[in-house]
């Protein structure tokens, strides 16, 4: 292992439970038979051990974080270690005085997730009415003196609204607004034919964030992830595994991505039985696909091999069977048909409702999908 590569980042997922029922949602799809968490020492273990391995930046994240009654007791041992910290948030759960709490114990930044621009749309793929609560912690986000961090997950039913969308960001003086597209795995993947937007509908969303980023780079950064499928090379993905992002999910296994536990002949390891450091330098997971000796044709002889490191090992493993094969979205991969008839069977189907029922996350769809 390059031990010049360290963890820089990492995210904590504290819980897969949340009050929401994305259909997109990035947990694992049998998320309810993990059902396990981490108790607060370890977690406050886990943290020191992460610092001390040269960790800088903390997310947490869930499921929903704000479930966790332990949270403000991580954020206080993160904030004395020096991370920068971040809260990826539904915001439900959340009141203003949290907030406030938030703030004194050294929070440094609050990112909330919406689902739409409006109500009707939002609650729907939300599962539960909570727009209006959204707003309002959004408000409060920044009146506690918090830059403003939106994120939307972008798909099928909302692409056409980014203008309405990046209209509402700026109502809100949200200091960033993240446009970012659904990646097809776990739940998403499941419901991709409901979620996939049309060729030209990315066009002309890109065409609009690049407007809006134009106009208004004074006030608002807007970052606008393209979809996968309609690029003809892959993302970095995690820059590349095992070089600077660590995942310890709710129970204890740690991961080089959030979604890499379907990867199948891997044992990972659990920071219940291992160090950080051991998980990081040693661990038969983490080295899997580090550097570039794994690699098959024509990634081992791709002069852009440093760039993608070989795209996305776990959509590689979704799309193909193999997580050693090269990404099919790279138009290189002998797999990239697969891509294509996924967007074109997306431009044949005019209406979602040709495609079957669309299955939201829950405790009783996971059990039936996993």
């Amino acid at each position: 292992m390059n031990n010049s590569h360290r963890p820089l980042w990492l995210l904590a997922e504290l819980t897969y439970a949340c009050p929401l029922q994305c259909p997109y949602c990035s947990n694992p799809v049998d998320y309810a038979s993990h059902g396990r968490e981490l108790d607060t020492d370890t977690w406050l273990r886990v943290l020191r051990e992460a610092r001390a391995l040269g960790s800088v930046q903390l997310g947490f994240s869930g499921g929903e974080p704000l479930v966790r009654n332990d949270l403000e007791i991580l954020l206080r041992e993160a904030a004395s270690l020096g991370f920068y910290t971040n809260l990826i948030t539904s915001g439900v759960g959340m009141d203003n005085d949290r907030i406030k709490n938030f703030r004194e114990l050294g929070l440094d930044h609050i990112q909330i997730s919406f689902q739409a621009p409006e109500r009707e749309l939002n609650d729907y793929y939300a599962g539960s009415a909570v727009f209006d609560h959204k707003l309002s912690m959004a408000r409060a986000v920044k009146e506690n003196g918090y830059p403003m961090v939106l994120c939307f997950v972008i798909h099928r039913d909302n692409i056409d609204r980014v203008e309405d969308i990046i209209r509402l960001a700026l109502e809100l003086k949200a200091d960033y607004l993240e446009l970012a597209t659904t990646q097809y795995q776990g739940w998403a993947l499941i419901n991709r034919d409901h979620l996939l937007p049309g060729k030209e509908q990315v066009e002309q969303a890109e065409r609009v964030a690049h407007e809006y980023q134009n106009r208004y780079q004074d006030r608002i950064k807007i970052y606008f992830v393209v979809a996968d499928y309609y690029e003809n090379r892959p993302k970095a993905c995690m820059n590349g595994w095992g070089r600077t992002a660590l995942v310890v999910s709710p129970d204890g296994t740690a991961l080089p991505c959030h979604s890499a536990r379907i990867l199948p002949g891997i044992e990972w390891p659990n920071v219940g039985n291992h160090t950080m450091e051991w998980i990081w330098e040693s661990s038969p997971g983490f080295n899997r696909f580090r550097g570039d000796d794994w690699m098959k044709e024509p990634c081992k002889s791709c002069s852009e091999k440093s760039v993608d490191f070989g795209g996305c090992r776990c959509q590689a493993y979704l799309l193909t069977g193999d997580p050693s094969n090269a990404d099919p979205v790279c138009d290189k991969s002998p797999f990239h048909h697969v891509i294509l008839e996924s967007t074109a069977r997306r431009e044949s189907a005019a209406e979602p409702d040709q495609t079957g029922a669309m299955f939201f996350r829950n405790p009783k769809n996971s059990d039936k999908l996993s």
